[in-house]
């Protein structure tokens, strides 16, 4: 473990009324953010909620938080070096462990740790294919899921800091597999990983925290008790019991 809980000081909240704070302070997570903190008791966490629900804001500024680039890549290193830090990404700080404090104390080049962001991963990935420092395979070359398993493969080796946003984007579900036996790896070895996504496959990593993000701010639930894995359930035991309100087909009554 290396950060114990992640808080905003009040000295970097913005001016004036919390009631007329501007985005992302109205997201109902980050609003219980700035109360409370988050804290991270394993190795492994997970923010999972849907599509609006503001677990990508709070990963993005964790990795911003801790000096990665909000577009991804590996510590100590900038993929566009003139993007300022988002508002909440200049905000945030962390409680750590000794382990942490040396890790964000150590030099640029020797600091551990990457952010994996599935929305700019693409991109990144080809732009630094066998640079110095990264990995020698040519992803170019890869499918998109390979692709990210080399990633982690490469930079996720260390004890160090490591955040991920939605990854099983590019994952069938035996590469989604692969990647929770690498995690659940990487958490026995000094490591810390924070995960948003939507997989209830990569949810299920043993050992994981799992905190549920929504309109209600965020929980900590277990794997059986997230929404996710419900609707997953339900909707693969019969399709058509959500597809009859989204179609306008007599053959989902099939």
């Amino acid at each position: 473990m290396l950060a114990t809980r992640a808080y905003v000081p009040d000295h970097k909240l913005p001016a004036g009324d919390p009631g007329r704070w501007p985005w992302p302070y109205d997201v109902p997570c980050v609003a219980q953010l700035v109360r409370e903190g988050m804290t991270f008791s394993k190795p492994i966490t997970f923010l999972v909620g849907e599509n609006g629900s503001g677990k990508s804001t709070l990963v993005e500024a964790f990795a911003e938080a801790w000096g990665l680039d909000a577009h991804g890549g590996r510590a100590g290193r900038k993929y566009v070096n003139d993007r300022p830090k988002t508002p909440l990404g200049d905000a945030v700080d962390f409680d750590t462990t000794l382990a942490g404090g040396t890790h964000r104390s150590g030099s640029r080049t020797r600091r551990r740790g990457y952010f994996l962001r599935a929305e700019t991963a693409f991109g990144f990935m080809n732009a630094v294919s066998g640079m110095r420092g990264y990995w020698d395979e040519d992803t170019s070359e890869m499918s998109h899921g390979e692709g990210f398993l080399t990633v982690f493969d490469n930079m996720f080796t260390d004890p160090g800091f490591y955040l991920m946003d939605e990854p099983e984007a590019a994952l069938s579900f035996t590469s989604s597999v692969e990647l929770v036996a690498r995690m659940h790896e990487l958490g026995t070895t000094g490591a810390q990983v924070i995960c948003a996504t939507h997989s209830p496959v990569l949810a299920a990593t043993p050992g994981a925290d799992i905190i549920e993000v929504g309109e209600h701010g965020f929980r900590r639930v277990e794997w059986d008790e997230l929404d996710l894995v419900f609707h997953w359930r339900r909707y693969l035991n019969d399709p058509r019991a959500y597809l009859r309100h989204v179609i306008d087909d007599e053959t989902t009554d099939r």
